[in-house]
C-alpha cells in the first residue's frame, strides 16, 4: 500500500497544486501584464501542457485508489465514510475536468488560433470558473482525505 498511497498523494499535489498555482499565482499576473492577444495563446499552451499531467494524474489516482479500495480496505463495504466522500468528490473532480478539456478549453484553443480574442476570453472565463470549482472540490477532499484517516470523519 505504502507505492500506491505516494503515488495517490503525488498525484493528487500535482492536480490541486496545479490549479491552485494557475488560478491565484499566473492568472493575476498573467491579467496585469499581457493583453488578450497575448494572454490567451500563453493560456493555450498552458492549460494544453497541465491538461497532459491532469490526465495522467487522473489514470494514477484512479489506479491507485481503487488499488487501495479493494487492496487494503476489502472494498466499498468495509471502506469508512471519508472513503466514500474521497471516491464521490474525485469522480465529480474527473468529470468536470472532462468538461473543461472537451467543451470551454477547446473552443478557446479554436477561438485563440482564429485570433477571435473576445470569444477566446469568454471561453477561458468559462475554464477559470470550472478550474475553480474543481479546486474547491480538490481542497475538500484533500482535507476530507486528511482528517478521515484520523478517523474525524
Amino acid at each position: 500500500m505504502g507505492a500506491a498511497l505516494a503515488f495517490h498523494v503525488l498525484a493528487t499535489v500535482i492536480w490541486v497544486g496545479g490549479m491552485f498555482f494557475a488560478y491565484f499565482v499566473l492568472r493575476p499576473s498573467v491579467a496585469q501584464v499581457l493583453a488578450p492577444s497575448q494572454a490567451l495563446p500563453l493560456w493555450s499552451e498552458v492549460l494544453s501542457g497541465f491538461f497532459r499531467w491532469v490526465s495522467l494524474c487522473i489514470l494514477l489516482l484512479l489506479g491507485t485508489g481503487y488499488w487501495m479500495l479493494f487492496g487494503e480496505f476489502g472494498g466499498f463495504g468495509s471502506a469508512g465514510t471519508y472513503i466514500h466522500i474521497m471516491h464521490g468528490t474525485g469522480l465529480l473532480m474527473v468529470v468536470v475536468f472532462g468538461h473543461v478539456a472537451g467543451s470551454p478549453f477547446r473552443k478557446m484553443k479554436a477561438f485563440t488560433l482564429h485570433e477571435n480574442w473576445e470569444k477566446g476570453a469568454a471561453e477561458l472565463l468559462k475554464v477559470r470558473r470550472l478550474v475553480a470549482l474543481n479546486l474547491a472540490l480538490g481542497v475538500f477532499t484533500v482535507v476530507v482525505a486528511t482528517f478521515g484517516r484520523t478517523g474525524w470523519v
